[in-house]
């Protein structure tokens, strides 16, 4: 069944884009650094802060950090090129977020969809989001519950309706921009995620 809803929504999977060790590092150093509320876009071309449509947290590593996830990104492009049978142009610097308790992204899709007319969403072809620290079922230290990376396409069969991805250490999952997604909220821990998109 999870196959089949996986190939529905064309989903691109890598587990291990990341080795545990690396996203560990990644998340302590993150820890550390500065913060500033995660913002949308739709409005102005800076993007807004909208609690009602997203509560998270944009994290500011290292440059150095920065960096490494692009050129990692940019290294399997023809990879993600070759599954979604598309030329990609580029890759937008990684984006490190934290989802605390209560923390959310309402549906929305990234662009490609001709709704959105902003230079910064109008050419994003494929999304990407990595996971740095498990989701469980159950809290435990270092993993959180909720936070789920769901897809919905209400014209679908309703087997195929929604669909939720458990998330596992270092995969890095890509999607077409104009897919509906979400982050429900979180109800325990911190979730630790790298967001980016290919133009």
């Amino acid at each position: 069944m999870e196959r089949d809803v996986i190939a529905k929504y064309d989903l691109l999977l890598i587990p291990r884009f990341l080795d545990e060790s690396t996203c560990q590092e990644f998340i302590e150093q993150t820890r550390l650094s500065s913060s500033a509320p995660a913002t949308v876009y739709g409005r102005t071309d800076s993007g807004s802060v909208d609690e009602r449509v997203r509560r998270a947290s944009r994290l500011n590593p290292s440059d150095a950090i920065v960096e490494s996830v692009k050129q990692r990104l940019l290294e399997h492009k023809q990879h993600v090129e070759h599954h979604f049978q598309m030329k990609l142009h580029g890759v937008e610097e990684p984006q490190f977020l934290r989802y605390g308790v209560g923390d959310f992204f309402v549906a929305h899709q990234d662009g490609n969809t001709g709704l959105i007319r902003l230079d910064t969403e109008a050419d994003r072809k494929i999304s990407i989001v990595i996971f740095l620290n498990p989701q469980t079922d159950k809290p435990n230290s270092g993993t959180y519950c909720g936070g789920s990376l769901k897809f919905s396409d209400y014209r679908a069969e309703p087997a195929h309706r929604e669909f939720s991805l458990a998330a596992e250490v270092g995969m890095l999952v890509a999607f077409r921009s104009e897919i509906t997604h979400e982050v429900t909220p979180v109800t325990h821990g911190d979730r630790y995620s790298i967001v980016s998109w290919y133009r």
